[in-house]
């Protein structure tokens, strides 16, 4: 955290020791056959009763989500890292800490944190965000997976006023390690200028090695005004490759470049993701669910 007297690397290297030493002591011995070799592709394999597959729970693209990434009472911590280099020669830096929370239902709940500093290293507390979600049905019962995003932000007062938003999450794979998502997103300020944003975002990831190497390209169009200003809205674009690299079954590491493609766009944004899964939490820890491919053998 900006505010934390360890550095953001030293926090980041301790989650991952923690998560390698968790997969020593948490992962059941190899069998002589392993999913991905036996029955097909790992991270297709099912993650939970809602029939999701297995890399629905690791963040595959940035700014654009997929379903839900957690079975009922798992929990895990996302540490994000986004700058921004604007048009007026300005650079933005955020750092977003998420908790992930899933919950009975088909829902997810994710509390977010987020920190603002600009190119002279002045930094703000810029809002506090809960996010909530729910897929209408199990995973492949319904084309796309359709999901509903619910989010609201507790600003800091004295930088900028609440916001809500909503979104619609699709996603789902075209062909054997090609997956995509795509969400549509209203965004409202509740007071100040009363700044709307609609939003689309997309993305293409290919499993060049199955569970642990994915590259792609994402997108996202914004469309941007205040009131008062309706029909004089900025119009951004940015495009870019994106590259997620799995080091152990628990943790994920993205890296995002996107290069603004009009003038009212920023020159670039990029993003540095790191994700750690915890497993469930309290009571809830039992064993959990597993595929009917390994309860059979």
């Amino acid at each position: 955290m900006i505010h934390s007297k360890l550095p953001l690397p030293v926090l980041a290297l301790t989650a991952f020791t923690a998560a390698q030493a968790a997969e020593r002591d948490l992962t059941p011995p190899p069998t002589e056959m392993s999913f991905s070799t036996g029955l097909g592709l790992a991270e297709e394999r099912p993650a939970d009763e809602t029939g999701r597959p297995e890399w629905t729970s690791h963040r595959r693209f940035t700014s654009t989500r997929v379903y839900l990434q957690k079975a009922p009472w798992e929990v895990g911590y996302e540490q994000w890292y986004r700058i921004r280099d604007n048009r007026d020669h300005t650079v933005e830096n955020l750092f977003q800490h998420e908790l992930e929370i899933g919950l009975p239902g088909r829902m997810q709940l994710d509390i977010y944190e987020n920190w603002v500093a600009d190119e002279n290293r002045r930094a703000r507390h810029e809002n506090v965000a809960f996010e909530l979600r729910f897929a209408f049905a199990d995973w492949g019962k319904i084309p796309a997976n359709p999901t509903l995003y619910a989010e609201y932000k507790l600003a800091n007062s004295h930088y900028g006023p609440d916001v809500y938003e909503f979104k619609l999450l699709l996603g789902d794979a075209l062909t054997r390690r090609l997956h995509w998502a795509l969400n549509g997103a209203f965004e409202q300020e509740i007071g100040g200028a009363r700044a709307t944003e609609f939003a689309i975002q997309g993305g293409l990831s290919y499993s060049v090695i199955d569970d642990k190497l994915g590259v792609g390209i994402e997108l996202q169009y914004k469309d941007e005004s205040v009131a008062g200003g309706r029909g004089d809205s900025l119009r951004r674009c940015l495009v870019g490759p994106s590259i997620q690299w799995r080091p152990t079954p628990r943790t994920h590491l993205d890296f995002v470049a996107q290069w603004g493609t009009n003038r009212d766009a920023q020159n670039f944004e990029g993003f540095v993701v790191f994700g750690i899964d915890f497993g469930k939490i309290g009571g809830c820890s039992g064993r959990g669910y597993q595929p009917v491919s390994a309860r059979s053998r």
